[in-house]
């Protein structure tokens, strides 16, 4: 790890000032993925600007129809939330391990959008706002590419406001070692439709439209009859081969709906 300034303001706008008069500066959430890739000297930062003490952002709000978490809420706080909607609840529940799920916070997930992480696959399928200091967000426009947000240079996450669907359930096919998806589902019945997810197959969290379409006709496996995931920029690897992951998206996804309608 090389040398850099270390910074922990104690309210957004001194870490949006810190994080701006840097060189090269980075925000530190959890620090799940950047801390490994400075110690392994992956990336070189000037700055390092520490968001844990801005206690604001562990806030999360609840309402009769919606639930707005704030960023540096972590998995386990999320989890634990006793008024929690069971999808959310479960899907963070089910995040890596005891040590990353007390560290690791959703707004650090979806800054980073790891291709096989869990959190994008609850945004995008709730059509959540992602709410940052320099605007929101609807979850369609978010995410851009492997490991690229909308998400403008210098800016920071602050909460995510989630609309309560009528039913959700997240199913994931786990790494061993890991956690993360090798391919998982986040399935939502919303006032416009059912949503589909898919984490852990492909390149950039996608929708799955011909699955939506087959649902919000008729919420139940046997609406899926024949449908098969693809896409064109499906991940394969030593641990999964694009056809298998295509695979474990469709039976993910049959779990999902069976977990929902429990």
């Amino acid at each position: 790890m090389t040398p850099f300034v270390y910074h922990k303001p104690v309210n957004v706008d001194e870490g949006l000032a810190r994080l701006k008069a840097s060189s090269d500066g980075a925000w530190l959430a959890g620090g799940m993925t950047l801390l490994p890739t400075l110690k392994q000297r992956l990336r070189e930062v000037t700055d390092l600007v520490d968001l844990c003490a801005l206690h604001d952002l562990t806030n999360i709000q609840l309402g009769a129809n919606a639930v707005t978490i704030g960023a540096m809420a972590t998995h386990a706080m999320i989890a634990g939330h006793p008024d929690m909607f069971p999808a959310l609840a479960s899907l963070a529940a089910g995040i890596g391990d005891p040590q990353v799920r007390n560290r690791g916070t959703i707004g650090g997930s979806l800054a980073n959008n790891d291709p096989s992480a869990d959190w994008p696959a609850a945004v995008l399928a709730c059509n959540a706002t992602v709410v940052t200091s320099a605007g929101s967000f609807a979850a369609d426009e978010f995410f851009t590419g492997m490991f690229s947000t909308a998400l403008s240079e210098g800016a920071l996450i602050t909460a995510v406001h989630f609309e309560k669907p009528a039913r959700a359930a997240y199913v994931k096919f786990r790494h061993p070692a890991s956690g993360y998806a090798m391919a998982g589902v986040f399935v939502a019945v919303m006032e416009t439709g059912v949503r589909v997810a898919i984490t852990g197959a492909t390149a950039c969290i996608k929708r799955w439209p011909a699955a939506e379409l087959a649902l919000t006709k008729t919420f139940t496996n046997e609406s899926l009859a024949g449908l098969a995931f693809e896409s064109e920029d499906m991940l394969g690897d030593i641990h999964a081969s694009a056809a298998y992951r295509a695979h474990l998206a469709n039976v993910m996804l049959g779990r999902a709906v069976a977990k929902a309608m429990v």
